[in-house]
């Protein structure tokens, strides 16, 4: 199991007052990680989580929209930790309207922090991890990195956008060391499918479509999240990793 220790080694993710972001840097936490959880509003539920496993855990609040911070957040992670070694993407929104109707605002807030703020904060880390010879980078893509979805627009440009940026860094920073993969979540019970939950007929439909007859939990995406940032995964470069109970199989 050593192939999985992550001891030592140091993770910033994005997202993590609850969802799929808290899940996943709890799971990195278990598997022996400190961790820097960066989110909008406050991480401390998170935090006092990973600290009761013995980890080390610092939250930082910032709007990751306002790309005028991302470097001094970068910065104030180095300065708690000393290096960050793994980078999980996770931060993003969703505007539910048809395509007719989205508006160029909804259009241009998803794309800025879905996609403009994975490019620029995967850079500014990626600078780190070069100099270091060795770095995980983990995108949180999404089953519309591949299919159109209905009513996200700006969603689906934005995730098919991530697991292109996830091949394009693989493709330049494999040979020194860095591994820059993706994991795409499948239908999760999270804040952010709660307006499709609770529609009783779709929520029955999509449950259907599901090979294994669940919707996934913030639980699901820990083990994916630790081999993608453990050496288990040294040789494996530009990959996205669907998590998603069999759908895209289906």
């Amino acid at each position: 199991m050593k192939l999985f220790d992550l001891t030592g080694k140091t993770a910033l993710v994005t997202g993590t007052t609850g969802g799929l972001g808290q899940g996943i840097a709890i799971g990195l936490a278990e598997a022996g990680a400190d961790v820097v959880c960066v989110s909008v509003s406050s991480s401390e539920e998170t935090v006092k989580q990973i600290e009761s496993l013995g980890r080390k855990a610092s939250a930082i609040d910032v709007d990751l929209s306002d790309h005028s911070k991302l470097q001094a957040t970068f910065d104030e992670a180095l300065k708690l930790t000393g290096h960050i070694d793994i980078l999980v993407n996770n931060a993003g929104i969703i505007r539910r309207t048809p395509a007719k109707d989205h508006s160029e605002k909804d259009w241009f807030d998803v794309i800025n922090l879905n996609l403009n703020t994975v490019f620029l904060l995967s850079q500014i880390a990626g600078r780190h991890m070069l100099e270091r010879g060795s770095g995980k980078i983990i995108n949180i893509c999404s089953m519309l990195s591949y299919q159109g979805g209905i009513n996200v627009p700006g969603y689906t440009a934005s995730k098919h956008g991530v697991a292109g940026l996830t091949r394009a860094f693989a493709n330049e920073w494999a040979e020194s060391g860095l591994q820059i993969n993706g994991i795409a979540p499948g239908y999760m019970a999270t804040d952010n499918t709660a307006q499709i939950r609770a529609d009783e007929n779709r929520f029955a439909s999509i449950t259907d479509r599901i090979p294994a007859g669940r919707w996934g939990t913030p639980e699901d995406l820990k083990g994916p999240a630790v081999f993608l940032a453990s050496s288990a995964s040294d040789y494996l470069n530009g990959h996205v990793l669907c998590v998603d109970g069999g759908w895209m199989a289906r």
